[in-house]
């Protein structure tokens, strides 16, 4: 029989930061705010601690930082409130000096730590001011594309699109964003790219392949879900096929159960691809031809591809350039690659013809 693995010594915690209710551990939170360096220092100086208060009084302040960066509500607050952070940060910095006090024969190991953490602080209290400053140019630029209510930083609205079915939460998206039109959606594009912002198209966010989560906090969600423009079964000869087979016309924000639902009317199968609820993904069974079919994943920094199902798309790409297939064209697997997109990954669907 095989011992049971020791995961810690007698007496030491395995998660000691507080407010941490989140699946990250303190040595992904120390790396996150103070890096690789700080962690292997302070797992150095676990086994030396005689009281541990300065260990404890350290987590502290990696506590208050991480809770403020993971609860856009609290962000939000202290954003509206100049003095209230104020009071947070001197609260921080108090520690941080009381570490500096007790450091036993002035180990630089300690000061190395104390170092980096003070650091953290300036960057966590910085970060409020380029927020808003940020956020000020956002609305400009956003303002002059769409409505003012469609530009969304409240907390609801991003904790809303930190994540999609699968419920792995990296990032708070910075904006989150709800064109009225397909046309909106080109000077949102272009907005944003010279914001410096990643974009993530969304569906209905009921993706089961992490596609629409932000993997970074200068990001910005379009929800496409006002996108829902739902044609009817119309038959068409596409480019290569001998006869007509039968097609819809679909905005980005389109559920597939709509989609099966015109088909199914008509006497139609619609088999959706069990990964999405969203038509970003599918197949395609119509009268004993089977084909496989998916738009460009959403998600930033891994290729799409385009296959026999679709007989058309227009997109946003680059620095909003429509594109789009008629009739004569057909995209082939492999047409997205990263140096076929202006500016990366920098790319949002707004409608589909699937067949």
């Amino acid at each position: 029989m095989e011992p049971y693995p020791q995961f810690a010594s007698a007496g030491v915690r395995l998660r000691e930061i507080p407010y941490n209710y989140t699946s990250f551990s303190d040595r992904e939170i120390v790396i996150r705010l103070l890096g690789q360096p700080a962690w292997e220092l302070l797992d150095a100086l676990r086994s030396e601690r005689v009281t541990g208060r300065s260990a404890r009084m350290l987590y502290e302040v990696l506590g208050d930082v991480w809770v403020v960066e993971r609860n856009p509500y609290l962000q939000d607050d202290l954003i509206a409130n100049p003095r209230r952070r104020r009071l947070l940060v001197e609260a921080m910095r108090h520690r941080i000096r009381e570490i500096e006090g007790r450091r036993l024969n002035r180990d630089e190991r300690v000061l190395k730590l104390v170092t980096a953490a003070s650091a953290a602080i300036d960057e966590f209290n910085l970060s409020f001011g380029t927020v808003a400053t940020l956020r000020r140019s956002a609305v400009r630029r956003f303002s002059k594309v769409t409505r003012r209510d469609n530009i969304a930083f409240d907390g609801l609205a991003r904790v809303s699109h930190v994540t999609d079915a699968t419920d792995w939460r990296v990032e708070y998206p910075f904006v989150v964003l709800y064109p009225d039109t397909e046309e909106e959606v080109a000077g949102l594009v272009r907005a944003c790219i010279d914001l410096g912002l990643t974009i993530i198209p969304r569906g209905g966010g009921t993706g089961y392949t992490g596609g629409a989560i932000p993997l970074t906090r200068m990001s910005a969600v379009i929800n496409t879900e006002k996108l829902d423009t739902l044609g009817p079964v119309e038959r068409l000869r596409l480019p290569e096929l001998d006869s007509e087979v039968a097609t819809v016309d679909c905005g980005a924000g389109v559920v597939t159960r709509r989609v099966m639902e015109v088909a199914d009317a008509s006497g139609l199968v619609f088999a959706v691809d069990p990964t999405s609820a969203v038509v970003y993904r599918w197949q395609r069974c119509d009268e004993c031809r089977r084909k496989e079919g998916g738009v460009v994943g959403h998600r930033g920094g891994q290729s799409g591809v385009m296959e026999d199902g679709d007989s058309g798309w227009e997109l946003v790409v680059g620095r909003a350039l429509w594109s789009q297939s008629g009739k004569d064209s057909r995209c082939r697997r492999g047409a997205f690659s990263p140096e076929s997109l202006c500016n990366g990954w920098q790319a949002a669907f707004v409608r589909a013809r699937v067949a």
